[in-house]
């Protein structure tokens, strides 16, 4: 290939393992499940965007079904990482939040790796800033687009 498109995907490959192996040893270390990790990544996510947090939203964002998803919330509340509180607009629903402990927790531990993100991303002007927003964007899109149909059997 005459660009460099193909490293480019490489190089989001690596970051994107070398992230989840240090979502892996976050999860070793406290007693958790790579896959509870990505739930409390998912349930911080979508605290930070507003949304109400349900156990289906949970479910469906990281691809699980309800046994499981029941599963996820009913450790991570064992752990004291996430709370289940009902709706004060709709009592019969029941949101998920996450625990100001998970936070500490998560924090202290991906803090410094964030940290030092934020600063490298300070090499780059704006517009750099903005090419980079776009790129990933469109790679999470790609990835949340895909469906069980758009990939070989095995």
């Amino acid at each position: 290939m005459s660009d460099n498109r193909e490293e480019l995907v490489h190089l989001l490959r690596a970051v994107t393992v070398a992230f989840g192996l240090c979502q892996s040893e976050f999860a070793a270390a406290h007693g958790m499940h790579p896959t509870d990790v990505r739930a409390l990544i998912c349930l911080l996510d979508t605290a930070r965007a507003g949304e109400p947090a349900t156990a289906g939203l949970l479910g469906a964002r990281i691809a699980l079904n309800s046994a499981g998803t029941t599963a996820v919330i009913d450790r991570l509340e064992r752990l004291g990482y996430v709370a289940r509180v009902r709706d004060a607009d709709d009592r019969r629903r029941v949101l998920l939040r996450v625990t100001p402990e998970a936070m500490r927790l998560g924090r202290g531990f991906f803090g410094p790796l964030l940290d030092r993100l934020t600063e490298q991303l300070s090499d780059f002007d704006a517009a750099e800033r903005a090419v980079i927003r776009r790129f990933l964007t469109g790679a999470r899109d790609v990835f949340e687009a895909a469906g069980a149909t758009d990939r070989p059997a095995e």
